[in-house]
């Protein structure tokens, strides 16, 4: 019996050291894996509204896969990143209802010089869209903390 039990020990020794996990498909916190749940979300048709929150929303995926700033950047120079803008632009473009329904909006003013607002009135009329679409387009991009000036 002493020899079988050592023989067996030998075997699991041997077998734990062959053993060797096999790589995920995505690893938590991958690019992939919020696309993978962004396009989940984005194939049940919701309003862009909620694709933004539960996407990119400050308790959305992305946040929960990226925590950090720095993270969240990174991610945001990605594909991936790229894909889920082009979502977030199609559900905008088939949901043309009002969803204050679904969440309650809010009002910001904003001061910015008369040449500044022009330019945006123009570009608005040239893209055949109003100037709250064309400025919430403009501000669901991503902008370069260096171009950002500080207070």
């Amino acid at each position: 019996e002493g020899a079988a039990m050592n023989e067996f020990s030998q075997v699991t020794v041997q077998e734990e050291q062959t053993y060797t996990p096999q790589p995920q498909a995505t690893t938590p916190g991958s690019p992939q894996e919020a696309y993978q749940l962004a396009n989940q979300i984005f194939r049940q048709d919701p309003d862009w509204v909620t694709f933004f929150r539960e996407v990119l929303g400050v308790d959305g995926v992305v946040r929960r896969l990226f925590p950090s700033a720095e993270q969240r950047a990174a991610f945001e120079r990605t594909n991936e990143y790229n894909e889920i803008q082009q979502m977030l632009a199609k559900l905008r473009d088939r949901n043309q209802t009002k969803f204050e329904d679904k969440e309650p909006t809010r009002v910001i003013t904003v001061r910015l010089p008369k040449s500044l607002h022009e330019s945006l009135r123009a570009e608005a009329h040239t893209k055949q869209t109003s100037m709250n679409k064309l400025c919430i387009s403009k501000l669901l991009q991503v902008i370069d903390d260096e171009l950002i000036p500080s207070d």
